[in-house]
């Protein structure tokens, strides 16, 4: 069963890990990976991405992406929203209130030490064009 739009925003609220995917170059199929994202209750999705990744060259050249996020417990669901993305300089606070959706308190400071040393990074923010959606009852 599809979900309302407060259900698929409730869930994508909550701190799954979601699969990304974009347009690659020279015939190659899309490249699809894991990656954390947040979600802003009105359709405003971002993540966050080292700013030399190829992922952030194919974002930046699509000009889009779309992102699956699932669960398989209590029951199967899952939300996959797609749309535009823009991409800008990413900061601490951006890094932080990311890292701290998925990382336990006690390691936050060392993996933000660890993204200070890899590098520039980039927020994509996604307006969500496109919702698909459902819950398929108990696993």
């Amino acid at each position: 069963m599809p979900l309302t739009l407060e259900e698929r925003e409730q869930f994508l609220l909550e701190p799954h890990i979601g699969s990304l995917a974009v347009s690659a170059e020279d015939g190659r199929g899309p490249l699809q990976v894991p990656i954390w994202y947040k979600y802003e209750p009105g359709g405003q999705l971002w993540i966050t991405t080292k700013s030399t990744s190829r992922k952030a060259r194919l974002i930046e050249r699509a000009g889009r992406f779309s992102l699956l996020v699932e669960r398989l417990s209590p029951t199967i669901r899952y939300v996959s929203v797609e749309g535009p993305a823009v991409g800008e300089p990413g900061n601490e606070d951006y890094l932080r209130e990311m890292a701290s959706r998925y990382v336990r308190p006690e390691r936050l400071d060392a993996y933000l030490a660890y993204l200070k040393e890899e590098g520039q990074q980039t927020v994509f923010r996604l307006k969500v064009e496109h919702w698909t959606s459902a819950d398929l009852g108990p696993a």
